[in-house]
């Protein structure tokens, strides 16, 4: 890519800073994985940048699903760290020398590497740590030292921060018990964009999503615990014994070989199917009957955002946090128990019956880009925005 350079903790890396240049915000994350995270981040790049910012995606290393889609004028600076503690003197030195006005983090270890960094680099730059899932359901899945680490460091880092910020009001109230902080922020992520629908329209060759075929259901997401596919998987069964239909699954993760499993013990292999990472899913989602979201927990689920945004018929189960506040308490769509596999079926087959919820574009507003974007400036101190360029 033309618009990435390497680094080393060394500070001819990197080109002076011009007192006439632009402002500059700084996001920084781990890598750029396939969730819906990092597709925040973007989107938040590309709305900074339409505003005048100069924007650089600081990554610990430059790599993952979503790095072609980065915005065009976004700088991309790898760090190039193999682990996370040699992230910290290379976003050190990235301070020292290039002095952004704010830095954004997501994710662990991003958000503390960017607490510790500011400390140790001095400097103006403001810190603002995002938290994107239910930290109460998240922390008991850690395994082996983050088991503690996490914990410990988000009651005794974050609180330094210069803003804490969550994705939806049941993240932020769990946030705040566990790191007994009294001041956490909510900004819903920047989800809706033009360039989605443009998108979705694209064209789609897979045979499941032609003209005549049965419907398909559609799940979204990193095959792992926290999406609990496998009761997504056992409610489309008992769909599939009463009325023809399919369900495809996008996404990768360590789940997979449990998931096909899965699929063939229950007789599923010529309806189910793992369709693996898609660098578009919308032109999935604006084909498929309905989405479904069988999650444990979440933050603030973007493809569930997306999928509402689209006019797709949506299911969702009602785990902490986000779904109920999305839906308006399931106004806008259906929620189901967590881990019911009979009331994700029958949601299912109420869509299938012709029963559908939507959403309207006033309720929508809060998932933009814009409303998001200019949240964020405003916690960055960055308000109002410069003249964007021309």
């Amino acid at each position: 890519m033309s618009n990435v350079i390497g680094t080393d903790t060394t500070p001819k890396s990197f080109p002076s800073v011009k007192s006439t240049d632009r402002p500059k915000i700084a996001l920084f994350l781990s890598y750029l994985g396939g969730g819906g995270a990092e597709r925040v981040n973007l989107n938040l790049a590309q709305g900074a940048i339409d505003r005048g910012f100069a924007v650089d995606l600081v990554l610990g290393k430059a790599w993952g699903p979503h790095l072609p889609k980065v915005p065009p004028n976004v700088r991309v600076v790898d760090l190039n760290a193999g682990r996370t503690l040699a992230m910290l003197p290379a976003l050190v030195n990235y301070l020292k020398r290039e002095r952004p006005a704010a830095l954004l983090s997501a994710m662990h270890y991003a958000n503390e590497i960017a607490i510790l960094a500011k400390f140790l680099a001095g400097g103006s730059t403001r810190i603002l740590v995002s938290e994107h899932n239910t930290v109460s359901k998240s922390f008991p899945n850690l395994r082996g030292a983050k088991r503690f680490a996490i914990p410990f460091a988000v009651r005794y880092l974050y609180p330094l921060a210069d803003e804490v910020v969550t994705v939806s009001r049941g993240a932020a109230d769990a946030l705040a018990k566990a790191s007994g902080l009294d001041r956490v922020r909510v900004v819903y992520n920047p989800v809706i964009t033009p360039e989605m629908r443009d998108l979705a329209r694209e064209p789609l060759e897979h045979p499941w999503f032609q003209p005549g075929e049965p419907p398909v259901f559609l799940g979204v997401g990193k095959l792992e615990t926290q999406k609990d596919f496998p009761n997504l998987i056992r409610a489309f069964a008992k769909v599939r014994q009463q009325k023809p239909c399919r369900l495809g699954i996008l996404g990768w993760g360590p789940d997979r070989s449990q998931l096909e499993t899965l699929i063939s013990e229950l007789d599923l292999a010529r309806d189910a199917a793992l369709l693996g990472y898609a660098d578009n899913p919308y032109v999935y989602m604006s084909r498929s009957i309905s989405f479904v979201l069988s999650s444990a927990w979440e933050g603030l689920p973007t493809v569930l955002i997306e999928a509402l945004a689209l006019g797709i018929p949506v299911i969702s189960t009602d785990c902490p946090s986000g779904p109920s506040e999305i839906l308006n308490s399931g106004q806008y769509g259906t929620l189901v128990p967590v881990g019911d596999s009979d009331a994700l079926a029958k949601a299912m087959l109420d869509v299938l019956d012709g029963n559908r919820k939507s959403a309207p574009s006033q309720w929508l507003d809060r998932f933009t880009n814009d409303s998001a974007v200019e949240a964020y400036l405003q916690l960055m101190k960055l308000s109002p925005t410069p003249k964007p360029l021309q």
